[in-house]
């Protein structure tokens, strides 16, 4: 069974799918040895961990192709659904995008409506004409049917069109076929369960980290509302940020580690020195 057929078998299981996201090899084969079978290949992550910035349409698609591969190879068995982003261009460079992760072996792609090239400002998301996002849309689900990989389609104008335009887009999204919706910012509970019927029964996503200006049940919460897949940007971030800040603190301190620090017992074992040395053993020329 391929990567999108075993992520189709996993969302029709009852319950919430729980998806951290990851940005590189070691956020992937963490998630992985927690018992995470699905991850999110973040681009608020990846422009995080590659620019030390923020998720403000800076990263290129080579840059989060680089990103996949990483993760991929940390994590082969682990169901990553990658930001795929606007598609990086128009319908053409959507297919591009799609295809490639597909051979790669991403498991589904996210593809939004929001207007590229961003203006410049870090406030707001413009968005597409209806018309050209059911372009972008159609032919990402056209590109999909090589591979095999889940469509994503995610629609950012809630906060500048309005939550009944949000919903129009997610019912056209499903008829152009797209596997799983995302309503980007929903504002409450009432906006979850229009977009969650819009869906038609396809799974719904939603960003569940706390602190943006949106709807961010918990979840139990989400999936009583009906989302299938929650994912948490900040969910490793926010604490690896955190860890090295307190790392740096106890240097200028005069202190050699944080008090949060692994031991280096733990830390050789996480980042599979015996592993290596197993896998090694074989190739050693005898003395």
């Amino acid at each position: 069974m391929n990567y999108p057929d075993r992520l189709r078998a996993l969302l029709a299981k009852p319950g919430l799918v729980v998806m951290p996201a990851v940005w590189d090899g070691l956020t992937a084969k963490l998630a992985a040895a927690a018992g995470f079978q699905t991850a999110f290949l973040s681009g608020s992550c990846v422009a995080a961990s590659r620019l030390g910035g923020p998720d403000l349409d800076l990263i290129s698609f080579g840059e989060m192709f680089d990103s996949f591969n990483m993760v991929h190879a940390a994590a082969p068995q682990t169901l990553v659904l990658a930001d795929g982003d606007h598609g990086y261009g128009n319908a053409m460079n959507v297919q591009r995008t799609v295809r490639a992760y597909g051979r790669a072996g991403a498991a589904a792609v996210l593809i939004e409506d929001k207007i590229t090239p961003r203006a410049l400002t870090a406030a707001g998301k413009p968005c597409l004409s209806r018309d050209e996002a059911r372009m972008k849309i159609r032919a990402a689900v056209e590109a999909a049917k090589e591979s095999g990989i889940l469509v994503l389609a995610r629609t950012d104008c809630r906060p500048t069109q309005g939550i009944d335009e949000a919903v129009a887009r997610i019912e056209m999204y499903v008829k152009e076929g797209a596997d799983i919706l995302f309503l980007d910012s929903p504002a409450d509970d009432g906006e979850i369960r229009r977009a969650v019927a819009a869906a038609g029964g396809k799974p719904s996503f939603a960003v569940l980290s706390p602190g943006a200006p949106r709807a961010t049940p918990s979840q139990k919460e989400a999936a009583a509302l009906g989302f299938k897949i929650g994912t948490y940007p900040t969910g490793m971030l926010s604490p690896a940020a955190a860890g090295m800040k307190a790392g740096l603190a106890a240097l200028i301190a005069g202190g050699a580690e944080a008090a949060s620090a692994m031991p280096p017992p733990e830390l050789r074992a996480t980042l599979g020195y015996a592993d290596y040395d197993a896998a090694a053993k074989p190739f050693i020329v005898p003395a």
